[in-house]
């Protein structure tokens, strides 16, 4: 018999035909069953993440105390003193005597039962002896001096800046910002706890500076003092942030920054000398253009940004009271970590607590139009952050010019950035409860100190050095910082002599 014929028959509907086409398509699929995979456990661990930020219960924010007028007036009247620190010196002498006078008519407990003692010249140190002798000190820092009044800016203000005017709920001049208040609510409360029988368990120091606007020399030689005197100091808090309202981006309630360091600061001269000459027949070898290139170098490019330190502490205290998307991302910056950065640096507001900043502050060349400059200078004014010092920025900013024909120098009057302090040490949590208790409505995260404070000259005396004031600045008072119209508002005031008070008596 014949054999049966073959039969093909078709393949199986939904399986694939063998060949390369076949394999590929196999792989395409487990890739993306792999992809689809890897996707749901990253967004399960951002989810996670977010979930694990956690806000703390804030309360509503406390009526503002009863107004004492007499200690509004005090205030006032310590403005009226001019006590100007300029770049030719301190304050004179005649306005620090004076103010000194009003301090100890205005405040006769304090001046009757403290020791009050004059350091390098008009600086103050007030030493109240605790009752209990082996408990850490407390000191409390503020200085005297002022900024001065930029040239005709005087016809800006809505009043006259040392007037000292009490006003629609403000008090008005040159220092109840920067930095009279903190100092007179300081001896207010102090006055008020004496007045009442109230002794510190602590001793505290008062420790008010003459020149701090001008490198605070006076705070340098009451720290020295206390280390002479083996001073046993737990805390110093100092000048520094305050309670921002409508500033940090992102939060939608005040926010009560506590300064944990501050920069450091150094100003780097450039010179260049060149063959000079006349206009007519420039030559390659002209001062000015080599300098120009090299701040120029300098300005192009910016120290390295860093997320992490004081400044990723900040976010993380933050994160957890900003809406889903923001907290999201902060919660894993560990993925969008990149994108946060370019964020912070696109502000410059922001990006200066990522970075050493560089500040071309001064270029100077030539005396006639037609003649080629025998000599060329320019300043830069850098503020460090932490982690980095003087003498890195000198070398770096020699690198990146990379011409030895220009000299790079640093300026006196510089100095590291401070050691940060911890947020897990006894006076951060001491102070950050009294901070909650008095504006229970604001969360308090660590930050950056952007400028410069007395506060550093206590580092290596106390255990932490804190820079908070207790005020709320909103986002129009930043420009009266050293500028125009520098104001308190009674509220605040009051609110101040009762944190001071509340901290002097624990």
């Amino acid at each position: 018999p014949r054999p049966a014929p073959r039969v093909r028959l078709p393949p199986r509907r939904g399986r694939a035909t063998a060949g390369p086409a076949g394999r590929e398509a196999r792989l395409f699929k487990r890739l993306a069953l792999i992809v689809a995979a890897a996707f749901l456990v990253l967004a399960a661990v951002v989810v996670l993440n977010t979930a694990r930020l956690r806000p703390e219960a804030l309360g509503a924010e406390r009526p503002p105390p009863p107004v004492d007028a007499a200690a509004v007036d005090r205030l006032a009247r310590a403005v009226r003193i001019p006590t100007i620190s300029t770049d030719a010196g301190p304050p004179a002498p005649a306005s620090l005597d004076a103010f000194h006078a009003l301090l100890a008519s205005s405040y006769p407990r304090v001046h009757a039962t403290l020791r009050r003692e004059t350091v390098a010249g008009h600086s103050l140190l007030y030493s109240w002896p605790g009752s209990d002798p082996t408990a850490p000190a407390l000191l409390l820092a503020a200085h005297q001096d002022v900024v001065p009044i930029e040239g005709d800016s005087a016809k800006l203000w809505t009043h006259p800046p040392f007037a000292g005017v009490v006003r629609d709920g403000f008090i008005y001049g040159r220092g109840t910002i920067d930095d009279k208040m903190s100092l007179v609510a300081i001896l207010e409360a102090a006055e008020r706890m004496l007045a009442r029988g109230v002794r510190p368990r602590r001793t505290v120091y008062l420790a008010f500076g003459h020149d701090e606007e001008r490198g605070g020399s006076g705070a340098r030689a009451i720290a020295s003092l206390l280390k002479q005197r083996r001073a046993r100091i737990g805390l110093a808090v100092d000048e520094g942030f305050a309670v921002l309202d409508g500033i940090i981006a992102g939060v939608d309630r005040p926010v009560a920054l506590v300064g944990m360091a501050e920069k450091g600061y150094i100003s780097v001269e450039l010179t260049a000398r060149g063959a000079g000459g006349h206009s007519s027949m420039p030559v390659h070898d002209n001062a000015a253009v080599r300098i120009a290139r090299a701040a120029g170098r300098l300005a192009d490019d910016p120290f390295p940004a860093e997320l992490e330190g004081l400044s990723g502490d900040m976010l993380t205290a933050l994160a957890p009271y900003m809406a889903w998307p923001q907290r999201a991302v902060l919660a894993n910056r560990w993925l969008f970590g990149g994108l946060v950065e370019r964020q912070l640096l696109a502000n410059p507001r922001t990006a200066a607590a990522l970075r050493t900043t560089t500040a071309l502050t001064i270029l100077s060349a030539g005396t006639k139009d037609n003649v080629l400059p025998q000599s060329a200078r320019a300043v830069v004014n850098h503020r460090i952050r932490p982690g980095e010092t003087m003498a890195s920025v000198i070398a770096r900013d020699r690198a990146v010019i990379g011409d030895a024909a220009v000299t790079v120098r640093a300026l006196p009057g510089g100095h590291d950035p401070s050691r940060p302090a911890s947020t897990a040490s006894a006076g951060y949590r001491a102070l950050a409860a009294l901070i909650r208790e008095t504006y229970p409505h604001a969360p308090v995260a660590p930050g950056l100190v952007l400028g410069a404070t007395d506060g550093r000259s206590y580092e290596g005396l106390a255990g932490s050095v804190l820079r908070f004031t207790p005020m709320v600045m909103r986002p129009d008072d930043l420009a009266r910082f050293h500028g125009n119209d520098e104001r308190i508002a009674v509220a605040d005031y009051m609110r101040a002599i009762g944190f001071y008070e509340a901290l002097m008596s624990r």
